[in-house]
């Protein structure tokens, strides 16, 4: 009888949420156009506003600052642009300062050009250096417009957490923007808008247990804005035209209120399950490298490295004994290369690391099925080494 197989990389995508689950089916009979007036149509707009009240909530804003996309990569592409206005009032930005371990969503620069783009250095703890962005932003020109931001509130591949509300005092002092990709925080950590200091923030979907294709783009408020990435229909008060996916939407909101009703004992557990691993690791393992082990992490995220193993080998190894884990990012294509984020920290992309992250429905079982495998794995790159 073949073992169930072992998913551990939430990180990369959730399964579905039950409540989100009941969402979507619930909202595949509303198949009026949502920008319809008919009785049809303002029911499934009923879903959609419902979905964006739910989805503000999770970052304690109203739900006018709410504006859905396709997902997290649309939203970053939105915001992301020179072309801003204050109201009615256009608004120049006049260059994009990005810490070296965004997402490649994010680290692309939009709808900047490459000139206009700058990369914000990192500690070796994997933290942003706010002495850096500082001397960034003093030595910013202002006559080529106001300074964009753009940090991340945890970094995908290591969890680590980054000192944004420091760094938007900063950006503040200069007149600048914040832009704060939340999309590994939802769900892990309590998130406010405005305690974090963020003029945008950036969340999806498929992170917090609701279905894929669905993200957004959360303003601090409604006068600031960038110029829209999709036009058309006008729809989301013309910030991003065409006709909403009302099922996912749907599905959205009930992972965001999910995803906040009992964070504090999902966390707990996580950073339980967390403990377990590493400890376990390290005693089939003593070599093994845990980045950012001392760092601020969320609780859910393990990324490590095992001396002799190469990223690719090692999520082929773990694969076909039927565990699931990334090598970092899983949103470039199915790739697995070297980690810009080892980099930016100043080790050797070449170690190769890998990614283990759980969710609410990780248990111990889980956890010693795959120490079981990580060390068989450190076994055989022991013997083999000997046999060399």
């Amino acid at each position: 009888m073949a073992v169930a197989r072992l998913y551990l990389d939430w990180n990369a995508t959730t399964p579905l949420h039950p409540a989100a689950r009941e969402a979507v089916l619930r909202a595949l009979d509303l198949f009026g156009n949502p920008n319809s007036v008919h009785g049809e149509g303002r029911a499934a707009r009923a879903a959609i506003e419902n979905a964006r009240r739910q989805v503000a909530s999770l970052v304690h804003t109203e739900p006018a600052h709410v504006v859905f996309t396709s997902g997290a990569t649309e939203a970053a592409n939105m915001v992301l642009t020179p072309d801003f206005r204050m109201g009615r009032t256009p608004l120049k930005i006049g260059h994009l300062y990005v810490s070296a371990i965004e997402h490649p969503a994010v680290r692309e620069g939009g709808r900047f050009g490459k000139a206009d783009v700058s990369e914000i250095p990192v500690t070796a703890e994997g933290t942003t250096d706010l002495s850096a962005l500082g001397a960034l932003l003093a030595a910013h020109d202002r006559d080529s417009g106001l300074p964009m931001v753009a940090i991340m509130l945890v970094n995908n591949e290591t969890g680590i957490v980054q000192p944004v509300r420091e760094a938007a005092e900063i950006v503040a002092a200069h007149g600048g923007i914040l832009v704060v990709d939340a999309v590994q925080a939802a769900g892990k950590l309590p998130l406010d808008i405005n305690e974090i200091g963020a003029d945008f923030l950036i969340v999806s979907s498929h992170k917090i247990g609701g279905p894929k294709g669905a993200g957004a783009l959360i303003s601090r408020g409604e006068a600031l804005m960038p110029k829209p990435l999709v036009h058309g229909g006008g729809q989301e008060k013309g910030h991003r035209s065409g006709t909403e996916n009302v099922a996912c939407l749907a599905g959205f909101g009930a992972a965001a209120v999910a995803a906040v009703a009992d964070l504090a004992e999902r966390t707990a557990n996580a950073a339980a399950l967390r403990q377990r691993l590493e400890n376990g690791m390290r005693a089939a393992a003593p070599d093994v490298i845990i980045h950012g082990a001392e760092a601020m992490r969320i609780a859910n995220t393990c990324f490590f490295t095992l001396p002799g193993l190469k990223s690719e080998t090692g999520q082929i190894a773990f694969d076909i004994e039927g565990v699931a884990l990334s090598a970092g990012s899983a949103c470039s294509s199915g790739k697995v290369g070297e980690s810009h984020v080892l980099t930016a920290m100043g080790q050797d992309p070449k170690l190769g690391a890998l990614r283990i992250s759980v969710g609410f429905s990780t248990t111990e079982e889980e956890i010693d099925r795959a120490l079981a495998v990580f060390e068989k794995i450190a076994g055989r790159r022991k013997s083999a080494g000997e046999a060399a």
